[in-house]
């Protein structure tokens, strides 16, 4: 879908706790409401922390795929 297409992307492998919030949070500043960040990320951690980030920033998770370790955020932003 066209409206998926991220606005920026981040690529945070190899980065871990609690940089890739960090990077995230700065992401979504640095983005209109309304677009979508993509976040690449191989921390275990990240797959909860930012889910949960996104739940109580009031975010979208638009989607999120696990590829052999390698995790793929699609967050949209919501204010």
């Amino acid at each position: 879908m066209a409206d998926q297409l991220p606005a920026k992307s981040l690529d945070i492998v190899g980065l871990y706790c609690p940089v890739p919030l960090f990077k995230t949070r700065e992401g979504i500043d640095s983005i209109k409401v309304g677009e979508v960040l993509e976040v690449i990320a191989d921390d275990p951690a990240a797959e909860e922390d930012i889910t949960r980030f996104v739940k109580r920033t009031g975010h979208e998770l638009v989607k999120f795929e696990n590829n052999e370790g390698v995790l793929r955020f699609l967050i949209r932003k919501k204010k």
